[in-house]
C-alpha cells in the first residue's frame, strides 16, 4: 500500500505538442470548451494512472479553464485528481507562441503577455483573483550550446521584472514556478527568488548547489524531453544528454530532497504512461525508493501539503494505491510495476470481481456527506485480487 502519487508538472488542457504545428492546431482549431472537455478525459486518465494529486502548470491559452476543472472535480461532478492550478502563466511580448503569423491577424496567445514591473504586479493579482494556486512564468527561451560547454538560453525578462513576479506572488501568499531550461534562465530564476524550477536541462554543479542552499525544488520532466527531441530537431536531441548529466550530478550532490516528480504530461500525449518518468529517473542515477519519495513526500512538501498528502498516516487524505508485493528495498515489486507501466496504460476495472496480476482497478468515491469534500476522495489502485476499501478519512 502506497500513498497516492503526485505529479507536480502537468498540462491537462494540452494534448501533446511535439512540433509548433501540433501546438498551434490546438489553439487555433479547438475551442476552449472543447479543450476543457478533453481535459476532463486527461484528468480521469491521470487518476487511473495512480496520480491522485496534480500541480497543473498553465492552460496554454485556455484562460481559467483549469480553475473550472478543479471546481468540477472537488464538487464530484467529474472524477479526477486533486488539483493545484496555475491558470494562464506569463511571458513577455513576442516571446511565446503563437508566433510567425501575419501582423494583420490577431491570433491566440498561449500565455498572458505582460511587461513592466507595475503591469506584472497587477497581472499577478488578477490571476490570483481568478483562482491561481501557483504563479507560472516562462523565464527563458532560445536554447543553445555555448563555447563553455553549458546549455545557454535567452532570458525573457529583466531582473527587476522577475523579482516583481516573485515578490508579488509571495506577498499574496502564493508560490511561483519558473520554466527555465538553459543556464541563464535558471540563474535568473534563482536570483529572483522563485520557489520551483521547471525542466532545467542546463543545470550545472554551481546552480545545483545554489538551488539546494535556497531550498528551491526542481521538476526535471525528463521523459518529455526525450519524447519531443526528434520531432523538434535542432538543439533538442542534444538537450537529452544535458539532462542526463544534470540529473545524475544533482543526485550525487545531495539534491534529491528537492527533486520533485513532474512529467509535463500534456507536453506529450496523455495516452503515454505517466509513470515512465520514473524509469528515466532510476536510469539516470536516483535510487528507486527515492524516486517513489519524489512522487509522494517530496512533491507534497513542494505543494505545502504534507499534512494532507504524500504519506499514509492518521489525518491524511485517503489517497491510496496498492501494488503486488512489498515495497522493501530488496523487493522487485516496484521495478516490476514500473516496467508494467511502460508496457501498457493502466486500465480501469469494475468494483466487484477479481483482477489478474496484470490489471489495475481504480475506485473513486466522492462521499462529501462523510466528512467534507477535502477528506473523502479515495482512489485505490490494485494489482491482484480486489481488496475491500472505504472512502472514510484516515483518522
Amino acid at each position: 500500500m502506497l500513498p497516492g502519487l503526485i505529479d507536480a508538472h502537468t498540462h491537462l488542457l494540452l494534448q501533446g505538442d511535439i512540433t509548433a504545428q501540433d501546438y498551434d492546431d490546438q489553439l487555433l482549431k479547438e475551442s476552449i470548451p472543447y479543450r476543457a472537455i478533453r481535459a476532463t478525459a486527461a484528468a480521469r486518465t491521470a487518476l487511473l494512472n495512480g496520480f491522485t494529486t496534480l500541480r497543473d502548470v498553465e492552460t496554454e491559452g485556455a484562460m481559467y479553464a483549469d480553475v473550472d476543472l478543479k471546481t468540477a472535480i472537488s464538487r464530484g461532478v467529474i472524477p479526477g485528481p486533486r488539483l493545484f492550478v496555475s491558470t494562464r502563466a506569463f511571458s513577455a511580448t513576442g516571446m511565446y507562441p503563437l508566433s510567425g503569423y501575419s501582423w494583420e491577424l490577431k491570433v491566440p496567445d498561449g500565455v498572458q503577455i505582460v511587461d513592466g514591473v507595475d503591469n506584472i504586479r497587477r497581472a499577478v493579482r488578477e490571476q490570483v483573483k481568478y483562482g491561481a494556486d501557483w504563479i507560472k512564468v516562462y523565464v527563458d527561451r532560445r536554447y543553445y550550446a555555448g563555447e563553455d560547454g553549458r546549455l545557454h538560453s535567452w532570458v525573457n525578462y529583466t531582473d527587476e521584472e522577475l523579482k516583481a513576479f516573485a515578490d508579488e506572488t509571495h506577498r499574496l501568499g502564493k508560490k511561483i514556478a519558473g520554466h527555465a531550461i538553459g543556464w541563464d534562465g535558471i540563474d535568473a530564476a534563482l536570483r529572483a527568488g522563485f520557489n520551483t524550477i521547471e525542466h532545467a536541462d542546463g543545470l550545472t554543479p554551481d546552480l545545483i548547489d545554489r538551488m539546494v542552499r535556497q531550498k528551491v525544488y526542481w521538476c526535471p520532466t525528463i521523459f518529455v524531453g526525450a519524447y519531443v527531441a526528434e520531432g523538434r530537431g535542432g538543439i533538442w536531441p542534444r538537450m537529452v544528454e544535458y539532462m542526463r548529466v544534470a540529473f545524475g550530478e544533482a543526485v550525487r550532490r545531495g539534491a534529491s530532497p528537492y527533486i520533485s516528480y513532474g512529467t509535463d504530461a500534456g507536453g506529450y500525449a496523455w495516452t503515454e504512461p505517466q509513470a515512465r518518468e520514473m524509469s528515466y529517473m532510476v536510469r539516470y542515477g536516483m535510487p528507486p525508493m527515492q524516486v517513489l519519495k519524489s512522487a509522494t513526500s517530496v512533491a507534497a512538501r513542494l505543494l505545502d501539503q504534507t499534512a494532507n498528502v504524500g504519506s499514509i498516516a492518521e489525518g491524511r487524505f485517503a489517497d491510496l494505491i496498492a501494488i503486488q508485493g512489498t515495497r522493501s528495498r530488496t523487493s522487485p515489486a516496484w521495478s516490476t510495476w514500473l516496467r508494467h507501466e511502460e508496457r501498457r496504460r493502466l486500465q480501469a476495472g469494475r468494483a466487484g470481481g477479481l483482477l489478474g496480476s496484470e490489471s489495475v482497478s481504480c475506485f473513486t468515491a466522492e462521499a462529501q456527506r462523510r466528512g467534507g469534500p477535502q477528506r473523502t476522495t479515495l482512489a485505490l489502485f490494485l494489482c491482484g485480487p480486489l481488496l475491500l476499501c472505504s472512502s472514510a478519512p484516515l483518522r
